[in-house]
């Protein structure tokens, strides 16, 4: 089976790959999950994060914005001394003021999902690479949803990050023309208007 280049060896890598990364995702908490997580991301690699993915759903509450924008400063602190994710500090402040950031979009009425999805249109983008040094790190789409996150309050929500957050959540088919999933995911009917 021909996957796309950057997946290596390694069972978690295939698994994300083959069965989650590009898969067009419309849950909101799902959606804030994996902004969080690809911010969490920046300056690392994904497998670091990935490898991480079980211990931070625990850490961070399961992604419930709602618990998340109360945590107190002893449970940033305690965060801080968890092991099993990685301690930076503007991150983990990061997380607790997306949550806000989160909830206040909701209080106004403002989809997460549909917001979100509004930069592509509601439609995932097919792109038809032919090897991962095609593929850009940041898009037009990519600059206007960041700045619009920025402007609603976000944090750790740049081009980059969000470039990476739209190909995992299958705002964008990224996977590389030869690969087994990128037909799959082209021909797959979304199953949520957005």
């Amino acid at each position: 089976m021909k996957r796309c280049s950057w997946v290596t060896d390694d069972d978690i890598y295939r698994e994300y790959h083959d069965k989650e990364w590009g898969i067009p995702l419309f849950d909101n908490q799902k959606l804030f999950e994996m902004l969080l997580l690809e911010g969490a991301q920046a300056g690392l690699s994904w497998i670091t994060i990935l490898k991480r993915r079980r211990a931070y759903r625990l850490a961070f509450d399961r992604f419930d914005p709602g618990t998340m924008a109360r945590w107190e400063d002893g449970k940033i602190e305690a965060l801080m001394a968890d092991h099993t994710i990685i301690r930076n500090r503007l991150k983990i402040e990061a997380a607790r003021n997306n949550a806000a950031a989160y909830l206040a979009m909701m209080d106004s009425g403002e989809d997460f999902a549909r917001f979100l999805w509004s930069f592509v249109g509601g439609t995932p983008i097919h792109n038809r690479w032919k090897n991962h040094r095609e593929i850009p790190t940041q898009t037009a789409e990519s600059k206007a949803m960041a700045e619009a996150l920025r402007l609603k309050g976000f944090k750790f929500v740049g081009p980059t990050i969000c470039y990476a957050f739209m190909q995992a959540v299958g705002m964008v088919n990224d996977h590389q023309v030869d690969c087994f999933r990128h037909q799959g995911i082209e021909r797959r009917k979304n199953d949520e208007p957005v």
